[in-house]
């Protein structure tokens, strides 16, 4: 999922920096919707591999 926020993280830069303002604007749109999925799924993860790791410890 990271990989598809940062390739469209590139596709917005490579289009804002050739003057497609549109498709710029919504390639940032997915790639910050992306991103933050990335970050909520990896910090709950994060969360219950410390829980499960205390637990069987």
């Amino acid at each position: 999922m990271l990989r598809w926020a940062l390739i469209f993280l590139v596709i917005a830069l490579i289009a804002g920096a050739l003057g497609f303002t549109g498709v710029a604007g919504a390639s940032i749109a997915i790639a910050k919707t992306l991103f933050f999925i990335f970050l909520v799924i990896f910090a709950v993860l994060l969360i219950a591999g410390l829980t499960v790791a205390r637990r069987v410890g």
